[in-house]
């Protein structure tokens, strides 16, 4: 049957139309996932730009405890923040302040609170010995917090990103009398690291053992990228190098005796020790009378503490006294040599490195 010349036209138009219209929606399907390629990298670059942060929903004071109630987690463009300024700063998105029995610690008009059914105490620091109290009925009654509190260093307004900077954990606070100190010979831990929490023990020939200073943080000196061997770095307070140093001596005086440090195996949820070493008549009245750099509570928690423990100093006593004064001398004058040579090697290898010898 011949095909009519106008129904072949029809058709061919037809088809002709069909195919432009594929190809069209081909190329708008086309430019349709270009687009949406470029929005999904788009997306995954505002992503990967981005980072989670903490920020301050109330103003704090310096020295003032942070809670949870006072901290929110935003998204903002890791250019415009510090690159310590995360959300894993110092676990915060985790952190959560209680006491051991699960009561929560708030924050309400500048004041710490202790939650305790339904009932809000306020919550306070001995100055002397940090530890945290609550007063009921006109009682002190303290307070064992499951973590330390972290504290603000500086005072801060509400939205301020947090930075390490920022922030310190309470038993790490700085205060007057905090100093650096070095000790090189101490019995060392065989795998004491950086970072670590430490006691220092003082151990008696006859097996008494006493806590001398307790749960502090070890710096280890590093000479040319190394760190040092039989040297660290402890921040003590005034009463805690005048108790080193008279249990220093008392070991060069000693022969058996030990000082040797113990580490801690969880120090975010174990309290610190008390420590239970006595020092001599004349450091507790250099304490007590003429040490101004001793707060006077401090002094009076101190030698309350001594006062208490009076057999203990008796048994230190006794181990000395067994030593011949001469020998006693003799033994502190050796200790105190190679203390000193220890020292003096060590910077000298420290002078060295840094003048790349």
């Amino acid at each position: 049957m011949a095909t009519n010349p106008m129904q072949k036209k029809a058709r061919s138009s037809f088809i002709l139309g069909v195919l432009i219209t594929f190809v069209i929606m081909a190329m708008i399907v086309a430019l349709l996932l270009v687009q949406v390629k470029n929005m999904k990298e788009k997306e995954n670059a505002r992503i990967a730009s981005t980072v989670k942060v903490c920020v301050l929903k109330k103003d704090v004071t310096s020295g003032q405890i942070i809670t949870s109630d006072m901290i929110t987690t935003i998204e903002v463009d890791k250019a415009t923040v510090p690159a310590n300024a995360t959300s894993s700063i110092t676990n915060l998105e985790s952190y959560f302040l209680e006491d051991k029995s699960g009561n929560s610690v708030v924050t309400s008009e500048g004041k710490t609170y202790l939650q305790i059914d339904g009932m809000a105490y306020e919550l306070k620091s001995e100055e002397a010995t940090g530890y945290y109290y609550i007063e009921v009925n006109k009682e002190k009654k303290y307070v064992e917090l499951a973590t330390p509190p972290l504290l603000a260093k500086i005072d801060m307004k509400a939205n301020t990103v947090l930075t390490n900077t920022m922030l310190i954990k309470s038993d790490e606070k700085t205060t007057n009398d905090l100093r650096i100190q070095e000790y090189n010979m101490l019995q060392l831990a065989s795998q004491i690291a950086v970072d670590d929490y430490i006691d220092i023990r003082f151990r008696l020939p006859s097996g008494q053992d006493y806590i001398v200073v307790s749960k502090k943080k070890v710096e280890v000196p590093q000479i040319d990228g190394i760190d040092s061997v039989n040297t660290i770095w402890l921040k003590l307070t005034e009463d805690e190098i005048l108790a080193m140093s008279n249990a220093i001596v008392e070991n060069y005086i000693v022969e058996g005796s030990v000082l040797y440090t113990t580490k801690y195996v969880e120090p975010g949820t174990q309290e610190k020790s008390i420590p239970t070493y006595v020092p001599s008549a004349e450091v507790q009245t250099l304490m007590r009378d003429n040490d101004p750099n001793i707060l006077d509570t401090a002094k009076r928690e101190l030698l309350t503490r001594y006062n208490a423990n009076t057999s203990v100093r008796d048994e230190i006593n006794n181990s000395k006294n067994s030593v011949d004064p001469d020998d006693a001398q003799t033994n502190v004058s050796n200790g105190v040599k190679k203390e000193i040579l220890t020292t003096q090697e060590q910077r000298q290898t420290y002078l060295d490195a840094l003048a790349g010898n």
